[in-house]
């Protein structure tokens, strides 16, 4: 097999078998210090392809600044074939805040390709996007549910594309779900210089999440060896995942106190109560109830509502209980409770 070759990140050029932390400035602060956004380059000695994985786009989802961080500690990227760029936290700004946002209040997310004499959230990602995301063939993005809301492990791709379809099934997450892309996201940025990429989003905003941190470990460890990064593991194959092209939300009917809430994960159908919505004198109460037969995706953890705040996210699949089988299988698998399993996973492979 033939030599991997250097790749330049800023200012700085790794070349084949080396490991090395990159600091990229994206910003100057008020207080005539600078911000730079961290990268981690592990380049193999062997040829292969370029894989980012990247973090914390929006600057309070944690979850993947941990995968990130066990990521670059396993034993098995030792024999990496290719170029990992591992960047744990786009937003920095936000990151520090312990906000979604960046301090002009933009969303990272809608603003990229960016410029480099844009705002601060322009320039941002162009920074990202020049040095990062042009330099890979293939990405992963990870994320989160919003502050109060959780989701099930899950993948967003655009599943016309038959190359970027490949990576979201061998990624092994329960569910796909077929996602459009939205102008200005980074997933589109991608698609449109033809780098194949997937969103991974599991768990709450400022949580670490236990059970979505190592299942998005996995995650990436398979597209690794699915790519051609990694030599094939001894993991035993799961369950083929269902692809949902549809979503809906389900909001509240009237506001209230929420109780009885329906479960993260749990197979639901059209027009079962999924919640009560009752006035805090108890004189009368209202049922949230599902618009379509499927599995809850997404879901408020809030105890409280108003009238149209999204309380449940449903994905409708041809078959359902196919669907909650697949669900229940994987939550098996990465079931934090057993300690074995989490031991296993923090040695690497």
């Amino acid at each position: 097999m033939s030599k991997n070759q250097p790749i330049t990140i800023g200012q700085t050029t790794i070349q084949p078998g080396e490991r090395v932390s990159v600091s990229l400035p994206v910003a100057d602060l008020y207080t005539a210090t600078s911000l730079h956004m961290p990268v981690k380059v592990i380049s193999g000695r062997r040829s292969g392809p370029v894989l980012f994985v990247s973090a914390a786009v929006h600057g309070d989802e944690l979850n993947g600044v941990e995968i990130i961080r066990r990521l670059l500690k396993r034993e098995a990227l030792k024999s990496i074939r290719g170029t990992l760029l591992a960047v744990p936290i786009v937003n920095v700004h936000g990151f520090l805040e312990q906000s979604r946002y960046l301090p002009d209040r933009r969303d990272l997310n809608r603003s990229f390709p960016g410029r480099a004499t844009g705002s601060i959230a322009a320039r941002l990602a162009n920074t990202f996007l020049q040095e990062v995301v042009l330099k890979s063939n293939f990405g992963v993005d990870l994320h989160t549910g919003a502050i109060d809301r959780s989701n099930l492990p899950q993948v967003r791709a655009f599943l016309d594309d038959p190359v970027t379809a490949e990576i979201a099934a061998a990624f092994g997450a329960p569910v796909i779900v077929n996602a459009g892309i939205r102008e200005g996201s980074l997933r589109a940025c991608a698609a449109d210089h033809n780098i194949p990429t997937i969103v991974y989003e599991a768990g709450e905003a400022l949580r670490f999440d236990e059970f979505s941190i190592l299942a998005g470990l996995r995650g990436i460890m398979r597209v690794m060896r699915h790519i051609g990064m990694l030599p094939p593991g001894k993991s035993t194959k799961a369950r083929s995942p269902v692809v949902a092209r549809s979503t809906r939300w389900v909001r509240a009917p009237a506001s209230g106190i929420v109780t009885g809430k329906a479960v993260l994960g749990s197979r639901v159908a059209e027009g079962q109560r999924l919640a009560l919505i009752s006035d805090p004198l108890g004189d009368r109460q209202e049922e949230a109830v599902s618009s379509v037969d499927g599995i809850i995706i997404g879901r408020s953890n809030l105890p409280l509502a108003h009238e149209g705040d999204a309380l449940f996210h449903i994905a409708a699949f041809r078959s359902a209980e196919r669907a909650e089988n697949v669900v229940e299988e994987f939550a098996a698998i990465h079931d934090p409770s057993l300690r074995r399993t989490v031991e296993t996973n923090l040695k690497g492979t």
